[in-house]
């Protein structure tokens, strides 16, 4: 498995998409924050998922999630995925984007490179351990964001150019 990128722009820069479930039942979010590297000895991918959104659910639920990226002409498919929920429509549809059955997880069509990771640890995050300019900013009036580490079970790249 080898994916070379610049892991500081990857999530921040350039976007991506969590999605766990299966074809049958699965919902994706669009993610900015996470990171890429080694815990236990093995390769992990680390993303936050906020209780309030519906991905959240199915990230516990699940024992298998994908982060996938995408090229800079998909970026209205990942604003589209980051501000509608899963709950009340169809928006895959919505931002013209196609799932793929991974057998343990989805992924979609127009993905770069998908990360196929199986959940090893999650935990909340505690805001009285974290600076209080990170409080007032992200978590005044929604519960902090729960921490979910894979491990790296595959690596896909396609639609390279």
């Amino acid at each position: 498995m080898e994916f070379k990128t610049d892991i500081f722009s990857q999530y921040d820069k350039k976007w991506a998409l969590v999605c766990a479930g299966t074809m049958k039942k699965h919902n994706a979010m669009t993610i900015s924050w996470g990171g890429m590297g080694t815990l236990w000895g093995r390769p992990v991918v680390t993303v936050y998922v906020k209780p309030c959104r519906y991905t959240y659910e199915f990230m516990n639920d699940n024992e298998y999630f994908t982060v996938s990226f995408y090229p800079e002409e998909n970026r209205k498919a990942l604003s589209v995925m980051g501000k509608l929920s899963g709950r009340d429509m169809d928006k895959e549809k919505e931002a013209g984007i196609t799932p793929v059955d991974l057998g343990k997880a989805v992924t979609y069509q127009e993905a770069e490179v998908t990360i196929l990771c199986k959940k090893i640890y999650a935990q909340d995050l505690e805001t009285d351990k974290m600076p209080p300019e990170v409080v007032d900013r992200y978590y005044m009036t929604e519960a902090p964001h729960r921490m979910f580490i894979g491990e790296v079970v595959e690596i896909r790249q396609t639609n390279l150019t």
